[in-house]
């Protein structure tokens, strides 16, 4: 009798062994699929970073590569192009022309970008993916800036054992919202002091008055807090502005205003009435 009911306690324990197995491993997706989902998404993002590799260095041969004869290219400003052959031309006439004046290049933003796999019958046929990014300008003779943000989704589907994009939605393009990269210092208070005054340049005429290891700009009505970088450089965290004193001898004479590395004004410094 206890031989009989030790039976039953062994294959009671396997039963709840085996059901908390099934709850772990199976809550709701089969464990295959789940290893599946997640060897497609590295194919495509490995696909995904490998055209935008092209894109940002304008091959337009490599970047033609990743879609299918059939691809239509949608996007919201630029209208939609269907066919490889007229996306290729779109490439070579417009941001990879040989006589273009900027450089285009794109960076993905962080933690938007995500993978779904597309299955019918449990069988995996495409995938799309889909996030955010944005776009660095370089004009010819000036430094690369921030310029642009959007929307992207992507499908692609594997075509005689290829993946390849087969519809592209680029949209919801606009400005880029800045995103101060800077990192503020300590300046002393009688330094701070030595940039009071008042400025003027070919646009504006500032005021400048010192406050808590910060410099408060005051241009017309509007007040600004400029933050210091350096002893004589400051900087705006909404703006990609700096600010440089420049000194003669220990006298401050102006101000280098500079928007996204390249001077936009000088601001000479009055000399106060005696």
């Amino acid at each position: 009798m206890l031989i009989f009911y030790q039976l039953v306690a062994m294959k009671k324990n396997k039963l709840l062994s085996h059901c908390l197995l099934l709850l772990i491993i199976a809550p709701g997706i089969p464990v295959i699929a789940q290893e599946k989902d997640a060897e497609i998404a590295a194919i495509i993002k490995q696909q995904d970073s490998l055209f935008w590799q092209a894109y940002n260095s304008c091959d337009t041969t490599a970047m033609a590569s990743f879609f299918s004869d059939d691809a239509e290219f949608y996007h919201d400003k630029g209208g939609l192009t269907v066919g490889l052959p007229a996306l290729k031309a779109s490439f070579s006439a417009g941001m990879c022309k040989p006589d273009r004046t900027f450089h285009l290049r794109r960076e993905e933003v962080a933690g938007t970008v995500k993978v779904f796999s597309l299955r019918k019958n449990n069988e995996i046929y495409g995938a799309i993916i889909t996030g955010e990014h944005v776009f660095y300008l370089t004009e010819k003779g000036k430094n690369e800036y921030l310029d642009g943000h959007a929307l992207f989704t992507h499908t692609w589907r594997r075509l005689n054992g290829k993946w390849l994009m087969t519809r592209v939605l680029s949209y919801d393009h606009g400005p880029a919202t800045y995103v101060n990269k800077r990192v503020a210092v300590t300046v002393p208070d009688k330094i701070l002091k030595t940039y009071e005054g008042s400025y003027a340049g070919a646009q504006n005429a500032i005021t400048i008055t010192a406050g808590s290891n910060v410099l408060n700009m005051k241009i017309g009505e509007k007040l600004f807090v400029l933050y210091a970088e350096k002893e004589n450089l400051f900087f705006s965290k909404d703006r990609d502005l700096t600010f440089e004193f420049v000194k003669t001898g220990a006298v401050v004479i102006k101000v280098l205003v500079r928007e996204r590395g390249e001077v936009v004004e000088v601001e000479e410094r009055k000399v106060a009435a005696k």
